[in-house]
């Protein structure tokens, strides 16, 4: 194979399907079913692809090239990286999956206390090296990147041991349930010179992705305002849950937050001391059915948050819209859209010709050149998977860093923080000790709520009956 007037050398060839192991090639390419061939190069970071389909009876070949933008040295950049799972529930599922498809990570060990759910999870992604064992499983098998897609509970003390082993970090959201926690891990990876992400994968998922390329290049104007709600999940469950990924688009599109002011309700009034409850799902101290935040961004634009708990789900509250002077952008899961105008008013458009600049117009999903719609993963994930790749590449953090991940609780802490004192609240000195816990302690109860139903369905029965429904 030959590139440019020189040409990198071949070094080998690689075979990948989503349900085989990366296997060395020592003889022509053969059809073996559909696959991408994978040509690892001499010059560090370049990545050829031969994406093979089929038309009619014959074979087709898609090459392409993929450069590196590294600032590193050839030496000290890997062509793959070594990865291992930490915990293999349903989280842990749908992560491993897409780090098995990159070509440019090896899914090498997997690690669960359940032994069930550990070798089923072996057998399906093809993994052999199986542990119960944390610590021995990061001795034998040496990873760059531990994955720790476990119940929020767990996030810190895990990730603080995978930290001192020298592991980079992929987290699940939330980074942690305490904001003293989150502080500790981003000071410890920083002393070690390793890099936490934390799995907002709808940050740089291809719909998000549009739409903060179409407000990046100006195709709604000047921004002016943001709205986010979730999708009926009990307010303060919903925060730590689908709020933590909304405030991230946001950090996207806006940057950070300067100050928050916060309505929270419990049963149609302000939270109480009584109210404050351990949160399904293991995903830390909550309050609140209905959460309602305005957000002031360092840059000065404003955004509206909900999270209000509706008797029903319903996924089609579940957006968030973005206001320009010329234009508005929609994101729903899996989807974004366009409306080339502020506003759509009833009857004729006064400013335009009838249906002119009236209507939403689909974004195209901007999608990593190495997904292949066969891969036996959600193209969310493998995104958030590939801009790791690439972060790990130019010695970066991942758009959805650590210090985006505090960042994330600092703004969900200063939403208690306002309701509670009923005042608008600076992220700016923000108390790192959690906001509903001092509310506790300042009524003379016990700083940790009563124990709660970890299974969400349980924990709301649970909850109707302490308010008398």
């Amino acid at each position: 194979m030959h590139v440019g007037a020189t040409g990198p050398v071949l070094h080998y060839l690689s075979w990948s399907r989503p349900s085989c192991d990366r296997q060395l090639l020592t003889h022509p390419i053969r059809g073996r079913g559909p696959g991408v061939v994978h040509v690892y190069c001499s010059e560090a970071g370049i990545i050829f692809q031969l994406h093979r389909g089929a038309l009619s009876n014959c074979q087709v070949w898609r090459l392409q090239l993929f450069p590196s933008t590294s600032n590193q040295s050839d030496s000290s950049m890997k062509d793959v990286y070594q990865v291992c799972l930490l915990g293999c529930g349903h989280r842990g599922r749908a992560q491993a999956r897409a780090y098995k498809a990159h070509p440019r990570m090896n899914l090498r060990a997997l690690c669960d206390i359940d032994r069930d759910r550990l070798n089923q999870l072996g057998v399906k992604l093809g993994v052999s090296s199986l542990y119960a064992d944390l610590d021995e499983m990061i001795r034998k098998e040496c990873p760059d990147i531990v994955l720790i897609p476990t119940a929020t509970q767990f996030h810190f003390p895990l990730t603080k041991r995978v930290l001192e082993h020298g592991c980079h970090i992929d987290v699940e959201k939330p980074i942690s349930e305490h904001l003293d926690q989150a502080d500790e891990l981003l000071s410890l990876a920083s002393s070690r010179k390793l890099r936490i992400a934390v799995h907002h994968q709808w940050r740089t998922a291809p719909a998000a992705a549009a739409i903060a390329k179409a407000l990046q290049t100006g195709r709604i104007g000047k921004l002016r305002y943001m709205y986010a709600s979730g999708k009926g999940y009990y307010g303060g469950y919903g925060l730590p849950n689908i709020g933590t990924h909304l405030l991230n688009m946001l950090f996207e599109l806006a940057g950070r937050v300067r100050t928050v002011s916060a309505s929270v309700l419990t049963d149609g009034r302000d939270i109480g001391p009584e109210d404050v409850l351990h949160s399904p799902a293991g995903m830390g101290i909550v309050a609140g059915e209905n959460v309602t935040a305005l957000l002031e961004f360092e840059n000065g634009v404003c955004a509206t948050l909900l999270q209000h708990r509706f008797e029903t789900m319903d996924l089609n509250a579940h957006v968030v819209e973005v206001y320009g002077s010329e234009g508005r952008l929609l994101w729903r899961p899996h989807g974004a859209f366009w409306l080339p105008s502020p506003a759509i008013p009833p009857g004729p458009n006064l400013s335009n010709p009838p249906g002119e600049n009236a209507h939403w117009e689909p974004l195209e999903p901007l999608v990593p050149d190495t997904w292949d719609p066969g891969m036996d993963c959600q193209v969310d994930e493998y995104t958030f998977v590939d801009h790791y790749v690439r972060a790990l590449d130019e010695d970066r953090d991942h758009p959805s860093s650590g210090q985006e991940g505090r960042h994330v609780l600092e703004v969900i802490n200063a939403i208690f923080l306002s309701a509670v004192e009923r005042r608008l609240v600076s992220i700016a000195g923000l108390p790192r000790s959690h906001p509903l816990v001092e509310f506790r302690k300042a009524a003379g109860l016990s700083p940790e709520p009563e124990p709660a139903p970890f299974n969400p369905r349980e924990w709301l029965e649970v909850e109707d009956r302490r308010l008398g429904r």
